[in-house]
């Protein structure tokens, strides 16, 4: 059985450092076995993923900015399981914002590259229920950004 850091390593993925808070809010809280993470906006590495999704133009950068923000909820996750992934049993809830043009309706499509990489890294346990929504503007201007809510094992 392979551990969730190997599956990352398999990925060639490499956690960020937890991001800081942009305002006056916690990163991520624990009640009862749910952890619940701030939403986590799109970078790579120091710069973050600016910009308006428009079209299918846009759609693999946004997907991967989605991605990106699932690596920063797994980021803060990991702090908060004190370093251990493994504490967690299961992914819950991922909640998407998809800085988008009125007239764009892909938003679902955008979103699975966070649902993906959360598969990818969990397997069967990866799979969580969502919300993906198009938004006229996101905080500093980002492309997308991503919530989630795991459940913690006992």
């Amino acid at each position: 059985m392979t551990t969730i850091d190997d599956r990352l390593k398999a990925l060639g993925t490499e956690l960020p450092e937890a991001p800081v808070p942009a305002a006056d809010y916690v990163p991520w809280l624990i009640s009862g076995s749910l952890l619940f993470i701030a939403g986590q906006i799109a970078r790579k590495g120091e710069e973050m993923i600016l910009g308006v999704v428009s079209g299918d133009k846009d759609l693999e950068r946004a997907r991967y900015a989605a991605r990106a923000c699932g690596l920063a909820i797994l980021s803060q996750a990991k702090a908060a399981c004190g370093g251990d992934l493994e504490r967690i049993a299961r992914v819950v809830r991922i909640g998407g914002f998809v800085n988008a043009t009125s007239d764009f309706t892909k938003h679902a499509a955008v979103m699975d590259g966070c649902s993906k990489l959360m598969i990818e890294v969990f397997g069967e346990n990866g799979k969580h229920v969502r919300a993906a929504v198009g938004c006229s503007s996101l905080p500093r201007g980002v492309m997308v950004e991503a919530d989630a809510i795991f459940e913690l094992r006992g």
